[in-house]
């Protein structure tokens, strides 16, 4: 295995031990006959040579992605999960049911898409050269072109795999195995990224006494409908696909009587009608009346330049940084 990575070599890493399992799965009839597990969840285990912090980090990837997003950037420089390793936290990171080492299943799995490379350089790599939206001119953090071509492009390009095209299928085969995981490892602090965002509401709503925080990066939003891409109805329950526990109770989405407040070419704001259901257990995660949320606008940290997939960019350490101060701030009492 090369010393070298793409920029030079590769900088020394936190020692650590590592072990992986799966979760959750149940078996089925294969489409030969024969039975078979679906729905499993591969989890990858990361340790400290000394752990210092009582509560770990599990993160989970975003839509195409496994949990390789958060071992090392594709330029080779040490990952998210080497910098909280270096905090003293235990890490563990998954890879979605069906996609990458938690195995799909023709004939009983649902269908799968692949993000195509315009996808990619269009969204997360190069946005600047393509500017489907006015502050995509502004990306300017990702290491390389972000094209085609460009060593680390084809690094990180080659990493994307088929996923789960319905999210109503990826976010009740997560609960399942999800659930069971925390069940296992937790409490937890749980980090999201895109796609995933909403299963961080999910896993928050099912187990809120052992998810004691959640870091949402750049979650799957907004609110009812698609937006920059597309305006079609989604996330019928608001922020997730998926009932939630909300007071009062919810029987069908059309409880929830979304009113739309602001339309503008950049975004459309959408809320429930007043007054407002509260989301019952992620209010009892954050131990308030109502959920607590602090939203981090990296430019007003002076941090610019940053796309969608900040945690692989140059300044991914600084970004690190900043997420770990915000978990210690919530969690002040997160010692071994």
């Amino acid at each position: 295995m090369s010393s070298e990575s793409q920029s030079g070599p590769i900088p020394r890493k936190t020692p650590h031990t590592r072990d992986y399992f799966y979760v959750g799965g149940s078996y089925v009839t294969g489409s030969e006959g024969s039975e078979i597990v679906h729905g499993q969840l591969y989890v990858e285990h990361l340790a400290p040579i000394e752990t210092t912090r009582s509560i770990p980090v599990l993160f989970i990837h975003g839509n195409g992605m496994t949990a390789s997003n958060f071992l090392n950037t594709p330029d080779g420089r040490p990952g998210w999960a080497d910098h909280f390793l270096a905090q003293g936290y235990e890490v563990y990171l998954v890879d979605q049911p069906c996609r990458g080492r938690s195995p799909w299943h023709p004939g009983v799995d649902g269908r799968r898409s692949t993000m195509s490379v315009y996808t990619i350089e269009s969204r997360c790599t190069a946005t600047a050269k393509y500017k489907l939206w006015p502050q995509a001119a502004l990306h300017t953090q990702w290491p390389g072109s972000g094209t085609k071509g460009d060593p680390v492009f084809d690094a990180f390009y080659k990493s994307i795999v088929p996923n789960l095209a319905s999210s109503v299928e990826v976010s009740e085969l997560v609960k399942a195995a999800g659930t069971q995981l925390l069940d296992r490892i937790g409490p937890v602090v749980l980090a999201t990224h895109s796609q995933s965002g909403f299963l961080g509401w999910i896993l928050g709503d099912a187990r809120p006494h052992l998810v004691k925080a959640i870091v949402a990066l750049e979650p799957s939003g907004p609110p009812f409908q698609q937006a920059i891409f597309a305006s079609t109805p989604t996330r019928a329950y608001g922020i997730t696909d998926i009932p939630l526990t909300f007071d009062p109770p919810v029987l069908s989405p059309s409880d929830l009587t979304p009113v739309t407040l602001e339309r503008t070419p950049l975004y459309t704001n959408i809320q429930q009608a007043h007054p407002a259901r509260r989301l019952a257990h992620l209010a009892v995660l954050c131990g308030t009346a109502a959920v607590d949320v602090t939203h981090v606008r990296l430019e007003a940290l002076g941090i610019r330049g940053n796309g969608h997939m900040m945690f692989m960019e140059r300044n991914s350490a600084e970004i690190a940084e900043v997420v770990e101060k915000w978990i210690s701030k919530v969690l002040p009492t997160n010692e071994g």
